[in-house]
């Protein structure tokens, strides 16, 4: 289950990034997932709730934006949508295609409580 590695690796930069600015718990976690990285959103979430145990993000909730895949045709420049297993050029039929989203894994923002000084 590669969701255990990702959301550890979530977690290591979020509780740094929270702990550098003072925080004293983090409260959301926003991450946009590519759907080519055939992460499963429920073990993510379980992933996430598992690991979060004992540190700044205990009880933080986790918001996953998933990414639908798209592509460049290289041959036409047709740009388009498909799923994880057809990257066919639906315009000229080209097997010649770019990935363009589909295998993000980022951090779009977290959110932390930092006391008033």
């Amino acid at each position: 289950m590669h969701e255990m590695g990702i959301i550890s690796g979530v977690l290591d930069a979020v509780n740094a990034s929270a702990a550098d600015a003072g925080a004293t718990r983090v409260l959301s976690v926003n991450l946009r997932v590519g759907r080519m990285t055939e992460a499963i959103p429920d073990a993510l979430q379980f992933a996430f709730e598992a690991l979060s145990e004992g540190t700044l993000s205990q009880g933080a909730e986790l918001s996953l934006e998933m990414v639908e895949p798209s592509s460049f045709c290289l041959e036409c420049g047709e740009e388009f949508s498909h799923d994880r297993f057809h990257r066919i050029c639906p315009h000229c039929g080209s097997y010649e295609t770019t990935l363009l989203t589909g295998r993000e894994l980022e951090i779009a923002s977290i959110e932390v409580d930092i006391p008033d000084e």
